[in-house]
């Protein structure tokens, strides 16, 4: 079996280094690969699934057997001989290189250590043939975003390589926080997802990092509610889950969202859906 993508615009970028792959097979190797070698600035990735064989790197020989990763860079002559009977099934992402501006110093220079290798041979410990395979099976199907999915799947793949050759080293660079400007919404959307029946202005501001002041203002520009709005939101869609799908006492739901007695729970609740909870729970009870 042979299968073959070449002649595709598949190009990504890490770090300073644009990446393109020039050819993605997948072979029974029943032949002979003579000894080749690559030009400046192209790489060849090859795993092989299963079989057995040899590859011969200018004077050395390597065995190969089933979940062998190697990688063959520049000017590097290589040949590959399956065993006769146990022929290697092979698959190979041949790349060319091309240096660009200087990139994102967060990427850990992956770039550079993946070229600082002309050659390397192991067995792969990062699950590489998931990667292959869903790639191939990509290609193949062209479902709605397959060419993003498929160059993410050539990312992946870089890294994959570099963490065989590193052995489970740490990263060096991490994410940066965010920080509470840049998370505004969803530390408002967090605090009344989980705090809504205590919250207070105070504890929100102090979440944000802002004053009262600046909150409420906050809260009307994204949500055009003031925070007592929004809490009382909060507490009656959460009456109204606990009534309808619960058989708590109306007292227990009342304390549970917060508030100091039955009675003004009831009255909250009657000016937000103008009907007793006593009467929202047998309406929604009865709904077929």
């Amino acid at each position: 079996m042979f299968i073959q993508y070449n002649n595709l615009d598949i190009n990504f970028t890490i770090g300073s280094t644009r990446f393109r792959t020039l050819n993605i097979a997948y072979e029974h190797l029943h032949r002979i690969i003579p000894s080749h070698s690559h030009g400046d600035n192209s790489y060849e990735i090859h795993y092989v699934v299963s079989g057995r064989g040899y590859i011969k790197v200018g004077e050395q020989t390597h065995e190969i057997t089933p979940n062998t990763l190697y990688l063959a860079g520049p000017h590097v002559a290589h040949a590959q001989i399956s065993l006769q009977g146990d022929p290697m099934v092979d698959y190979c992402i041949y790349l060319r290189l091309h240096r660009t501006s200087p990139g994102e110093k967060r990427t850990d220079d992956l770039d550079r250590l993946f070229t600082e290798k002309t050659f390397w041979i192991g067995q792969d410990n990062c699950q590489i043939k998931n990667t292959l395979e869903q790639l191939f099976r990509e290609l193949k199907e062209q479902k709605t975003g397959y060419t993003v999915y498929v160059e993410t799947l050539l990312r992946q793949l870089i890294v994959q390589m570099i963490r065989n050759y590193q052995g489970g080293q740490k990263a060096r660079h991490h994410f940066k926080p965010a920080t509470p400007a840049e998370a505004q919404d969803f530390i408002i959307e967090e605090s009344f997802l989980y705090d809504y029946p205590v919250l207070t202005l105070e504890q929100l501001a102090d979440r944000l990092g802002l004053g009262c002041r600046q909150t409420e203002r906050l809260m009307q520009d994204i949500y055009g509610k003031t925070f007592l709005q929004k809490k009382g939101d909060a507490r009656m869609s959460a009456a109204s889950i606990l009534l309808t799908y619960s058989d708590r006492s109306i007292s227990s739901i009342a304390e549970e969202l917060g508030y100091s007695s039955v009675e003004h729970f009831s009255a909250a609740f009657r000016k937000y859906y103008k009907k007793s909870a006593r009467q929202y729970r047998k309406e929604n009870r009865d709904r077929p």
